[in-house]
Order: C-alpha cells, then structure tokens, then sequence
C-alpha cells in the first residue's frame, strides 16, 4: 500500500452500504429528490446502464449500480428478487421534513412517523425501486432499564390495536 493512501478512502466511513437497482438513473433523480443525494461518481456500462455510481447523504457515502445478471445473476434488486432483504437507516435534523420530501417524491409509507421507546423520532418508507429506508431523528439517550420498561408498554399497545 502507498504511504500516503488511507484505508478508507476520505469522506467515507468502514461500511458503506451498496444498493442494487432495477433502473439506476432513476434511482440517482430520487435518492437526490427525496434525501438531498449528491451524485460523485456515475460510471455507465456500454449500454447505458449504470456500473457504479456513488451518492452523499449527509455525511455519508453509497454506491450503487444497475441489476447486471450476465455479471453476476445471483445479485438482484429488490423488485426482481420479490422482496426486501435490508434497510438503510438514515439519521438527520428533521425527520417529519424528510419523511414527507420522501413520501412526495415517490416513497411509500411503510410505518408512519412516531416517537419510539428507544428516543427516536422514527418512520419508515419504501422507495420507488423496493428498498426500505428508516429515517429517524435521535431525541434522547434512554437508559436500558427504561428502554425496556417502554418497549413493554409499546408492545402491550399493539397488542390491544390487533
């Protein structure tokens, strides 16, 4: 390794989530609509779709690319596998503001926005092309103790919803 080359690349952190998409130019439009994205990178194959593209969202780094099976088919969005294997968490500011920009641009709710007995502000959303992103705002540093007194609570809640 050179000596003057990091690790980790500046700007990025140790894990760095990568997205498969079924039309990843599309994705680039709503990932910058929805979350405020930043496009750094875009390599396109010889057909136009996308190899590899990196976004910022806030202080963090993605990757993303196009399905390409004749490279490696067992590698598929969502949309083609029919479901969801992960969520991307996405801690900011404002998670109501978020929230509603991503259910605008195109979002789906998947469980609305509510204060949580972790001391999170949360709601989750599922983007156009399948992938499930939870979105929260930190509100307060909840002891284990109580953590567990108020997941009782919330648990014996949506119990009684049922």
């Amino acid at each position: 390794m050179a000596k003057n080359v990091k690790p980790v690349p500046e700007g990025f952190h140790t894990v760095t989530p990568y997205l498969v998409q079924r039309d990843a130019k599309r994705a680039l439009e709503f990932y910058k609509k929805a979350f405020g994205a930043e496009t750094r990178v875009t390599m396109p194959g010889p057909d136009g779709r996308i190899m590899h593209a990196e976004i910022r969202i806030g202080d963090s780094m993605m990757f993303l690319s196009d399905e390409i099976p004749e490279m490696s088919p067992e590698t598929k969005s969502p949309q083609s596998a029919g479901c969801v294997t992960s969520t991307t968490f996405l801690y900011v500011p404002d998670v109501d503001a978020v929230f509603k920009r991503a259910v605008d641009a195109g979002a789906r709710v998947v469980m609305p926005v509510a204060d949580m007995f972790w001391g999170d502000r949360f709601g989750k959303v599922a983007d156009p092309f399948g992938h499930h992103w939870g979105i929260a705002t930190h509100k307060e540093d909840v002891a284990p103790q109580e953590m567990q007194k108020r997941e009782a609570e919330w648990r014996k809640k949506a119990a009684e919803k049922k």
